[in-house]
């Protein structure tokens, strides 16, 4: 006898915000599962970009995670910077890098193994990036991305 009136109106809104939310959640998830490799990828990016412009001392700085390396070589002797700029100089597998793209990366339990198109050439170069320190490294394995659909759960 003195229940309140139904409001459809206040029923609908209810129901929209309800929806939204979950979108929104669902979005936000998306989005950080994502990115969840940025920094690694961040990483190559900012490594190839280097080469690009020929900076090879500081890609090489870019490849151990510190840019003061010049300040004790002999730390990295395992792979001096001679080595280095054979392999990644104009004269290395890749040549003048002219134009890259970072295309896709996989997780591993130390790692990411991220792939990269270097002057848009069908192979691809695949480098791997330590979680701990972001060093740089070459990778084991290659890995294949998908279609837009893989890209979409990446």
């Amino acid at each position: 006898m003195d229940a309140a009136q139904y409001d459809a109106a206040r029923d609908r809104r209810r129901r929209i915000l309800i929806i939204v939310l979950v979108l929104v959640v669902l979005f936000g998830a998306w989005v950080a599962y994502h990115m969840r490799n940025y920094s690694e990828r961040a990483a190559v990016d900012k490594f190839f970009a280097a080469l690009q412009q020929q900076k090879y001392e500081d890609a090489y700085g870019i490849w151990f995670h510190d840019p003061d390396w010049r300040q004790h070589t002999q730390k990295y002797s395992a792979y001096a910077y001679n080595d280095f700029y054979r392999d990644w100089g104009p004269g290395g597998e890749w040549g003048l890098v002219k134009s890259h793209a970072v295309d896709c990366s996989v997780s591993t339990d130390s790692g990411v193994i991220v792939q990269t198109t270097v002057n848009e050439r069908a192979e691809h170069a695949y480098l791997y990036v330590t979680k701990s320190d972001k060093t740089l490294s070459f990778s084991p394995n290659e890995v294949q991305c998908g279609n837009w659909f893989g890209w979409l759960i990446e």
